[in-house]
């Protein structure tokens, strides 16, 4: 039966559903080799299957340390539980039905594929209060990369969940304000605030629309703030009791600690303020934007105040990792510092989107289309400095391209064809691999489920290997393991490139007072490793030239990676 035969208020729902399932479907076909393995898309996705694991084995709900990690006892991440809620719901239900290997197989595929189902009926939502078409717009987000890439199966990190936190927002900001508008809205903000600060920024923007929504006196706009000023002071009193997690004194602002929740508690206090302000009666557009103007700075001394650390979140990275580890992250890395292809593949839809935004806002007149283009923006602004912004971009441009799509649909199919290629977000890595073509890869992978078989194979131990190979490892062998990316783990991963880049017998000093038992790299590893040591007789140098010093025990089995025991002292 074609959707079209559906009543029109199901034709959405039931649009977004079909295109996740068929898009799901399609992915875990291409990648069941590695899904059926549990070896994920991406490290953050491992540590998180872990982290679900150990909570699942009797970790308590509070504690998101993760105990086989960097120095004793263990690293405290910066996650929290909310992620962690529907996988492991998931598999909970599922292993009366599957067992246990199924159903956390069966959580990888699903959970990133409800999400992806929401994601789609959101931006059809958002498309429909501003009178764009609605189908068009979920199709369109269907196929809106780089933001589909954090709904692959087995993407079950907090990525997803964030983006579709922002389309919860923005769909409150849009039409008609109302009380339950701005609870929602209230809602939405403090669970991204609870799942991690990635969209920090946005937020804040959807915050300043909010109160400019109310300046201007838009139909509603008083009772949405009202509603947002009160419950979200609420709401952040209720998520520090219900995910207050184990690492809440740690004195950063990369993710929800107490540092965080106090900073954001003062800045709630600013909405609440404009409500009972506006609630006493009525007040002038000057007034009104006098007010707001006094709010906005008084959120800006809370947050600089109480928690200056969060405008360098990773001040506190070592400057040695700063430099050879994190400004080398992918997504991470500003726009023009990307490789052109990387470049074109991340930044080409939102570019797209944001200027057919700004075309209908200044057509129409419209204040949810000038609130549309403002939070896109605010995303194409973070991608100049971290490519990660792109993904809210692009998944926000579908509205406008919809509304492209339509109005080219009158001007000729040469037209026609012209906007869906702009519009249809797949088609920008595509496009930017033919003109900048990648580089073949110069070895096997160090992380297939064959290479990380043989290292769970080895008895129990402690694992000294390279960032990526080390977040593998922790989810998928019994392994300790000394160093993965995550920044909170200055001393391990600081550790591990003093091991590769020091000389021999300085690295056998550092592996010894570690504890050692293992260690483990990919023939690539000693490439990079050798080029950004300083010392020309470096243990990575060494072993690149095929010399192994004696306290280092080839383990055979392979090359990819290559896996070496400590001798024992002599």
């Amino acid at each position: 039966m074609p959707v079209s035969s559906f009543p029109m208020r199901w034709r959405a729902p039931l649009l977004a559903a079909l295109l996740a399932a068929v898009l799901t479907l399609a992915w875990a076909w291409r990648d069941w080799a590695n899904l059926s393995q549990f070896r994920l898309p991406d490290t953050d996705d491992m540590v998180r299957l872990q982290q679900i694991r150990d909570w699942l084995a009797g970790q308590s709900f509070g504690d998101l340390a993760q105990h086989r990690l960097g120095a004793a006892p263990g690293l405290e991440m910066h996650w929290s539980r909310i992620a962690d809620l529907l996988p492991a719901g998931l598999i909970l239900a599922l292993t009366p039905l599957l067992g246990g290997h199924g159903a956390m197989l069966a959580a990888v595929i699903v959970s990133p594929a409800l999400l992806f189902f929401v994601a789609l009926w959101l931006a059809g939502t958002v498309a429909r209060r501003l009178d764009a078409p609605p189908a068009t717009a979920i199709l369109l987000a269907a196929l809106a990369y780089p933001a589909t890439s954090l709904f692959l199966p087995g993407r079950i990190d907090h990525h997803g969940l964030q983006l579709v936190l922002i389309l919860v927002l923005v769909r409150t900001l849009l039409g008609t304000g109302s009380v339950r508008a701005g609870a929602v809205a209230a809602l939405a903000v403090t669970a991204s605030l609870v799942v991690g600060l990635e969209t920090l920024p946005l937020l804040g923007v959807a915050g300043a629309a909010l109160a400019l929504l109310w300046v201007a006196g838009r139909p509603g706009s008083r009772d949405r703030l009202l509603g947002f000023g009160i419950t979200l002071p609420l709401a952040l009193a209720g998520a520090a009791i219900l995910f207050r997690t184990s690492g809440w004194s740690v004195p950063a602002c990369d993710g929800f600690t107490g540092l965080l929740w106090r900073a954001a508690q003062c800045a709630a206090m600013a909405p609440a303020g404009l409500a009972l302000f506006g609630a006493t009666g009525s007040r002038t557009v000057r007034a009104r934007a006098v007010a707001a103007g006094i709010a906005g700075v008084a959120v800006a001394a809370a947050v600089l105040l109480l928690a200056p650390q969060c405008l360098d979140p990773y001040g506190e990275v070592d400057p040695l990792l700063a430099r050879l580890w994190l400004a080398e992250v992918g997504e991470a890395q500003p726009l023009f510092g990307a490789p052109p292809a990387n470049a074109i593949a991340y930044a080409g839809l939102a570019l797209a989107g944001l200027v057919a935004s700004l075309v209908i806002a200044w057509r129409r007149r419209e204040a949810g289309w000038w609130v549309l283009a403002a939070l896109q923006f605010a995303a194409l602004a973070i991608t100049l400095f971290q490519l990660r912004g792109a993904y809210a971009g692009a998944m926000l441009a579908a509205p406008a391209l919809a509304v492209t799509i339509g109005a080219a649909r009158a001007r000729g199919p040469l037209v026609l064809l012209a906007a869906w290629i702009a519009a249809t977000g797949i088609l920008y890595p595509i496009a930017a691999t033919a003109l900048f073509p990648p580089r073949a890869a110069s070895g096997p992978s160090c992380t297939t489920p064959e290479s990380l078989a043989r290292l769970a194979a080895l008895p129990p131990g402690h694992l000294l290997a390279p960032l990526d190979l080390g977040a593998y490892a922790l989810a998928a062998t019994p392994h300790a393991v000394l160093a993965a990316p995550y920044h909170r783990n200055n001393r391990g991963n600081r550790a591990m490139y003093d091991f590769f880049l020091g000389q021999p017998a300085q690295s056998e000093a550092i592996a010894r007072a570690w504890g050692i038992d293992y260690v483990a790299f990919c023939p690539d590893d000693l490439d990079r490793f050798a080029r950004e040591a300083r010392e020309p007789r470096s243990l990575a140098a060494s072993l690149r030239a095929g010399s192994v010093p004696d306290w280092l025990v080839p383990i055979g089995g392979g090359d990819a990676p290559r896996i070496y025991r400590l001798a024992s002292r002599h």
